[in-house]
């Protein structure tokens, strides 16, 4: 049977504590960044309506007051898109980062079994090299399961990050063409 030392234990204690420290500073970390970005946001929403506000009391008459709303939204959804692209940068920013924590840990651990079954192949009885191997081929299928699977993983995040910048690529390019059209519709009308 494998025994570890006491030393042993307490190195991989040691890592075990690290790994959760890496992911509390990772997840405080975007916690934090996502605090800024909203406190930003709120007050540039605020100064924004403010200067909104005083503008459309500008207007002399309704074709003015009509190219003014179509003008202003425009940089609102910019901005609404620009927010989105932050808050999905620093989400895949820190899932990223958990991501590489938890694939060294499972790196580890994959070192610690490799480590366990070397031990146990030296200092097995006679005739338990069928179990052995048995057991040697499910740790090595898994490992590929799980490589397989982040792959898959990491692929998926590829083409959703894509997707999301080609949407708000074409969101921008529509609310420009339906600003256009409202301002040329309300230089017909007046």
């Amino acid at each position: 049977m494998y025994a570890a030392t006491p030393a042993q234990l307490v190195e991989l204690q040691k890592g075990q504590l690290d790994a959760v420290n890496s992911l509390g500073h990772t997840v405080f970390n975007a916690a934090e960044k996502f605090v800024t970005l909203n406190l930003a946001a709120a007050k540039a929403l605020m100064q924004d309506a403010a200067d909104t506000t005083q503008t459309l009391l500008g207007a002399k008459d309704v074709q003015e007051l009509v190219a003014l709303s179509s003008t202003l939204s425009q940089p609102t959804i910019e901005k609404a898109v620009s927010y989105s692209r932050n808050v999905y940068g620093i989400a895949s920013g820190a899932s990223a980062e958990i991501s590489k924590i938890v694939e060294s840990q499972i790196a580890e651990g994959n070192r610690k079994v490799s480590e366990m079954i070397d031990f146990a192949t030296k200092n097995a009885p006679a005739g338990s090299e069928p179990a052995l191997s048995m057991f040697k081929s499910a740790v090595a299928a898994s490992n590929t399961a799980f490589d397989t699977v982040s792959k898959a993983a990491k692929q998926a995040a590829d083409w959703a990050e894509s997707n999301f910048a080609a949407a708000a690529s074409a969101t921008v390019n529509a609310a420009t063409a339906a600003n256009d059209a409202v301002k040329a519709k309300a230089k017909k009308v007046g």
